[in-house]
């Protein structure tokens, strides 16, 4: 029996018939953009745009955005880094010092920095969701469409609205701890490929005995 191991993760075209969806690891080049396998990103318009969507990504702030893996991310989401924080509690929030002509000696000692955006595996983003700098968003998460994702999303939420608050959760919390503990999307492929009706199932009991037996 031949083994299966899927898809080809560096394909930027998974699904040859749809050009408009693209596995992101195989077409970022931003190196302040890091993202796992089989992650997908939907656009009837840009598929090869994404990186468009990272706003501010600029190199001297240091700050990155993080996706896990197996993450859908649907067309019209943005991604706010640090670079487009201004001071606030100075007199003006004007960024005189970037514009030279003398403005320099008004360059602040440090840029507002609130982290990186950090994306767990498993984490569907809803059409035209913005994400804020240094929010972090737990593995298996659903961020519904247009959401302004302000603070930290837990594991297994679904989030929704402006700000973005808690909707429901996805499973008990007993299901979360021993989903996480699972960790599923972190095997190796092949693996994956073995189980992945039960991944993509209902039955957890079914998918801890697969992980016993791995």
């Amino acid at each position: 029996m031949p083994v299966v191991t899927g898809p080809d993760p560096s394909a930027a075209h998974p699904l040859p018939h749809a050009s408009t969806m693209v596995f992101l690891k195989a077409i970022v080049t931003n190196p302040q953009i890091e993202v796992g396998d089989f992650t997908y990103y939907h656009d009837p318009e840009d598929p090869l745009g994404f990186e468009k969507n990272v706003l501010y990504a600029f190199p001297f702030i240091g700050d990155r955005l993080v996706i896990g893996r197996f993450c859908a991310i649907a067309s019209g989401a943005t991604f706010l880094l640090n670079g487009g924080n201004h001071h606030t509690e100075t007199l003006s929030t004007f960024p005189f010092g970037i514009f030279g002509g003398g403005w320099e000696a008004a360059l602040p000692e440090t840029w507002p920095h609130k982290g990186d955006i950090v994306i767990g595996s498993d984490v569907w983003i809803g059409q035209g969701a913005v994400l804020m700098p240094g929010v972090t968003v737990g593995h298996g998460a659903v961020i519904a469409a247009r959401s302004v994702v302000t603070s930290n999303v837990p594991p297994y939420a679904i989030v929704g609205g402006n700000p973005a608050r808690v909707i429901r959760f996805r499973r008990t919390e007993a299901e979360i701890e021993r989903l996480l503990a699972l960790a599923w999307w972190d095997w190796p492929v092949e693996v994956i490929s073995r189980n992945v009706k039960l991944i993509a199932g209902f039955d957890l009991e079914a998918l801890e005995r697969a992980a016993a037996e791995r």
